[in-house]
């Protein structure tokens, strides 16, 4: 019998030598693609100093980048969680006609190309386009504001929260949902008793990764943006602009805030799966006799 047990894991265990490879090849593609890009960011950014660090990301123009920045991530990202969660509800606990064609337009964002994503804002909303004689009539502007690098942020992130969303729901089901029901909870209820525990983890990790990208979006923003200093260049777009103009240290200045943000969203990530992990592991250790989830809340 031992002998059976010692060639069953001699067949599933790879010797050392495989192992240390396996972790090496992973360290080195790691160091050589992410820590050393983001380390030359940080240095190219300080090479004149902190005093020249700071003064570029003080100048009126960087400043504005970077509120903007903040403003399209925190009107985008409420307005994907909800849609993102209603859009995952729906596709996850009921079966309609159509629930194929809506699951398309949710993947929509991942097989359009950014730059095709604002063409389509500026053929809609520009001057030239099909609502602009009207917008213009009424003194509405969209493209080359604000508003039109809101409506890009919102149409390439939305996937991100519904993506996380629907196959965890589609796993947990609907038993926890109907017994809720039941027992006469009302539906708000149920929503926040019951499935709203059981997605919290997903839902967390949706918004990191939606915000993540709100924030670095380059191409949609890009196309209906204007490139109009000061008012609506978000900061990858002043990255760019103080590239081309061979501002290096300020551009690697506000391309280091963009990378902070990468690292903090990558270490809340860990949090994010390290916590689930451990309530997966909590609910897998209760008692048989211990109801995982008592519907009976939601009153």
């Amino acid at each position: 019998m031992s002998a059976q047990i010692n060639a069953s894991r001699a067949g599933t265990t790879e010797s050392a030598w495989v192992r240390y490879s396996l972790i090496g090849v992973a360290l080195t593609f790691m160091f050589f693609f992410l820590v050393l890009p983001l380390a030359a960011v940080f240095t190219e950014g300080l090479r004149k100093g902190l005093a020249a660090y700071w003064q570029a990301l003080q100048e009126p123009d960087a400043w504005s980048a970077i509120r903007l920045t903040f403003i399209a991530a925190l009107i985008a990202v409420p307005l994907n969680l909800v849609f993102g969660v209603a859009a995952a509800w729906a596709i996850a606990k009921y079966e309609f006609t159509g629930k194929a064609f809506l699951t398309t337009l949710v993947d929509l964002p991942f097989s359009v190309s950014p730059v095709v994503a604002g063409l389509i804002y500026v053929l809609m909303f520009g001057a030239q386009g099909w609502f602009g004689p009207w917008l213009q009539a009424h003194d509405i502007r969209i493209v080359f504001a604000v508003p039109g690098i809101v409506l890009a942020t919102v149409f390439v992130t939305f996937p991100f929260i519904a993506r996380e969303l629907i196959p965890l729901m589609q796993t947990q089901g609907n038993d926890e949902e109907q017994a809720a029901i039941v027992l006469g909870a009302t539906g708000w209820q149920t929503f926040w008793y019951v499935t709203l525990p059981n997605i919290k983890w997903g839902l967390i990790y949706g918004v990191i990764l939606c915000n993540a990208r709100a924030m670095g979006e380059f191409g949609a923003v890009s196309v209906v943006s204007g490139h109009i200093r000061g008012q609506t260049n978000t900061m990858p777009l002043h990255v760019e602009i103080l590239y081309n103009e061979y501002q290096s240290v300020a551009a690697f200045a506000v391309a280091s805030l963009l990378a902070l943000l990468a690292v903090v969203t990558l270490v809340l990530k860990s949090v994010v799966e390290w916590r689930h992990a451990r309530d997966l592991k909590a609910v897998a250790n209760l008692p048989p006799e211990m109801p995982r989830t008592d519907p009976a809340h939601a009153h």
